[in-house]
């Protein structure tokens, strides 16, 4: 029998069975989908029916709400100049982009921005809004008249305050009605060590929901413990690399810290980890070493003034793998220095090519936090966030545009601010249990030591694998501070449990010499338990009870009496008031403190709001007691413990 004959056999007989089939069993019939048998439709998002409304405008079937008529347009993909250019806007985000007059729909209103030069609206791939000390709602109205139209949110600052509502507290603001798109980065500093505990604590659960429930969260903030994720023995290893894997799983981003790894095995373990970026470069060299091993650069301030220089010397062509960032400014600094639009014309000064820099502001953070798909650029389905310039070169800022909304000009915010009623859980998050004493801050001595102990000195930024110590004075029993030498007193207090627990050492290096005086800060990285520094016991404590009454902020006391203070209401890291007022207070606050001597530096140390960071380099910590360190100084790289006194 030929192969033929034989296929025509087998053919038959499938017909046959299939013919059988469907007389015998109609099941096996509706078993292949039709368009009938599929279930009901879904309901498109928000999001789909706002870009099946772009498809319409775009085609001119649908009307616009604005068109920014015949600018000179950026174009960050080709980093080309468009010139004569229409951007056509319906509910906040672009339709359609091209030459003046050639989309020939209609538009409820046209603005002309004839000789103006638009760029994206620009964007921070790390930020912690925390440090403007304004709440969200106000951060828009300080930074968008300044060309910010969104920011990744480095949220570890808030998240130890209150991880479980710490998403929501960031998207409530757009809900209620304000332009600035906030893209949280969950923090994985929540805690920051091993050995601490505060408002939250983010582990695989915790990190994986909240990418895969909220479109908006980027992924996982600055990994900073970085013995935690280098050496297995480490107390924080498993739930760093926990956090990790959550973001890898959800396919969410996981940004770095890379304070102190400037050595290329440590910069190669660093990005094999997958830690993507790093904003703590120091040295040039540093610097291009990370770039070349693919680690995105987050510049800021004089590290922009360090690494720019060397890049160009070196010949980059492919700036696509840097940004700008502001991290840390609070509102008083934001109204001198600027943010992104400084940072931009700081590059384009030391000669990066405009288009290129304007781009490091805009597209290539958007692109790196997986974001571009929404702001990054002027093209369509993008918010319709436009930056209008009169000088390129000089980053001078006419207009802003922020989702389609006219939102600046001339420096001057021109929107309503949403009036958030936060709830308790924003508002009412310091709780240390009681009034403190003086007698809360003596540090007394062991037992027959009556005329001197040996003490460790603490100071801010300690990074020696050995902590120092000085021989100090006993009276009464009572160890006693050594100003002369420059030894005053430092507290972390509990703000989270209300059960008044506080760690108590000596330090120096940073803090007031003035007598009876003491500076007191709820914002107090990165846990923010309270940080209080002082010439006597009394001031220390009279700080801190005013930080509880005004429920956070920044104290300062000055031969026994409150000078100053800044109200920070929310979350003890923010205030939800306009920005004027809130810089007043700042500048206030600055200029009390000049009056009074200072360890290291006159005036205001701005610095004591980092004198508590347990983030890698540093090594030696002060934090609040726990089991088994009474005293709570801890060696963060293992976990040893010792005495304050002894």
């Amino acid at each position: 029998m030929s192969f033929h004959r034989v296929r025509q056999g087998i053919c038959s007989l499938v017909a046959a069975v299939m013919m059988f089939a469907q007389a015998e069993s109609p099941v096996a019939v509706a078993a292949v989908p039709t368009a009938s048998t599929l279930p009901h439709p879904i309901t498109f998002s928000p999001e789909i029916r706002t870009r099946q409304t772009l498809v319409q405008v775009a085609l001119e079937r649908e009307p616009a709400d604005l068109i920014i008529r015949n600018a000179t347009v950026l174009n960050v993909y080709t980093l080309t100049w468009e010139k004569a250019q229409d951007i056509v806007v319906r509910d906040g985000r672009i339709a359609w982009v091209g030459p003046v007059g050639a989309w020939k729909g209609k538009a409820a209103q046209v603005y002309d921005a004839t000789g103006r030069w638009a760029v994206p609206g620009f964007g921070e791939s790390h930020k912690h809004i925390e440090s403007s000390m304004l709440s969200p709602e106000w951060e828009a109205a300080l930074v968008i008249p300044l060309g910010n139209t969104w920011t990744t949110e480095g949220s570890h600052e808030f998240a130890n305050v209150s991880g479980e509502h710490n998403v929501e507290f960031w998207l409530t603001p757009e809900k209620m009605g304000s332009p600035l798109k906030i893209f949280p980065a969950l923090g994985s500093a929540t805690p920051p060590s091993a050995f601490e505990l505060g408002g939250g604590n983010y582990a695989y659960r915790e990190i994986a929901e909240n990418i895969r429930n909220n479109p908006r969260v980027q992924g996982l903030d600055e990994v900073m413990d970085w013995p935690a994720v280098s050496t297995p023995s480490h107390p924080g290893y498993q739930r760093i690399w926990e956090n990790i894997q959550a973001t890898v799983d959800t396919r969410g981003v996981v940004d770095g810290h890379g304070a102190g790894l400037s050595d290329l095995d440590r910069i190669d373990a660093f990005a094999a980890a997958g830690l993507s970026s790093d904003h703590e470069t120091k040295m040039p060299e540093e610097a291009w070493d990370k770039l070349q091993r693919g680690i995105f650069l987050q510049l800021r301030d004089d590290n922009i003034e360090r690494a720019v220089p060397l890049f160009l010397k070196k010949g980059l062509a492919n700036w696509s793998s840097i940004s700008f960032v502001t991290d840390d400014r609070n509102v008083a600094d934001t109204l001198k220095q600027g943010t992104m639009d400084h940072h931009v014309r700081l590059a384009i000064q030391l000669g990066v090519p405009p288009e290129a820099a304007f781009a490091m502001a805009s597209l290539y953070p958007a692109r790196h936090g997986h974001m571009d798909q929404i702001v990054g650029s002027i093209a369509p389905g993008r918010y319709a966030d436009v930056v209008l310039l009169s000088s390129v070169r000089d980053v001078a800022i006419r207009e802003v545009f922020a989702s389609g909304r006219l939102a600046a000009k001339d420096g001057q915010y021109l929107l309503d601010v949403p009036k958030i009623r936060w709830p308790a859980w924003a508002s009412d998050t310091i709780h240390v249990g009681r009034a403190l004493t003086a007698d809360d801050f003596v540090i007394r001595a062991p037992a027959g030591r009556t005329t001197q102990v040996t003490a460790a000195i603490q100071a801010p930024f300690y990074t020696d694998p050995e902590q120092k110590t000085a021989v100090l004075p006993v009276v009464n029993g009572v160890v006693q501070r050594d100003i002369g030498h420059d030894i005053v007193k430092v507290a972390t207090v509990d703000r989270y449990w209300g059960k008044a627990r506080l760690g108590k050492m000596f330090w120096t290096g940073l803090g007031p010499r003035s007598p009876d005086s003491a500076i007191a800060t709820s914002v107090s990285h990165d846990l923010h338990n309270i940080t209080v520094i002082g010439t006597s016991d009394a001031a220390m404590a009279t700080a801190v009870n005013r930080i509880e009454q005004l429920r956070g902020g920044i104290v300062l006391v000055d031969h026994g009496k409150i000078t100053a203070e800044m109200q920070l209401e929310i979350g003890g890291l923010m205030t939800s008031r306009p920005v004027k007022p809130a810089a007043a207070d700042m500048e206030h606050l600055y200029s009390a403190a000049d009056s009074m001597e200072w360890i290291g530096e006159p005036g205001f140390p701005r610095r004591v709001i980092f004198a508590m960071i347990t983030c890698s380099p540093f090594t030696w910590r002060l934090v609040v007691p726990y089991p088994g360190n009474p005293g709570g100084l801890v060696l963060l790289q293992t976990g040893q413990t010792m005495p304050t006194v002894w």
